[in-house]
């Protein structure tokens, strides 16, 4: 199957990582939920995480396939996802002493942000093929 898109490899990259991101949240729900199921835990309360990062994870799938289909618009939920996972990041390896978990999860924030802002996704996201051209 091919996809039509003028999107840059680079755009569709950061959507084939982001895509990763939001299956990683959706993943996580199911482990909720299963350890949910086994009783392990106030069974509310997981029920609750677990529809959390369904939501979630979900949203950011979502944004990640459009974004590797060549949508615009997209672009901008995406950099704030990164942001933000730039701060859970630094929780991790800072305050929570978790480094193992923080700097992966920068690293990818980091490289989606550095693909989504170079200088071709950027007259891409604009749309200025053509823009140089005289109407007349």
């Amino acid at each position: 199957m091919r996809i039509e898109t003028d999107a840059p490899k680079t755009v569709r990259g950061a959507g084939l990582l982001v895509v990763l991101q939001g299956l990683v949240g959706v993943v996580f729900a199911v482990a909720l939920l299963i350890r949910a199921l086994s009783g392990a835990e106030t069974i509310s309360n997981l029920y609750g995480q677990a529809a959390y990062f369904v939501v979630l994870g979900g949203a950011v799938l979502g944004c990640g396939v459009a974004l590797f289909l060549g949508k615009r618009g997209v672009r901008g939920p995406i950099t704030v996802i990164q942001i933000l996972l730039l701060g859970v990041a630094w929780y991790a390896i800072g305050p929570s002493d978790r480094p193992g978990y923080g700097i992966p999860v920068a690293a990818v924030s980091v490289l989606v942000l550095s693909l989504l802002f170079n200088v071709k996704a950027r007259v891409w996201a604009e749309d200025r093929a053509g823009l140089d051209e005289d109407p007349d």
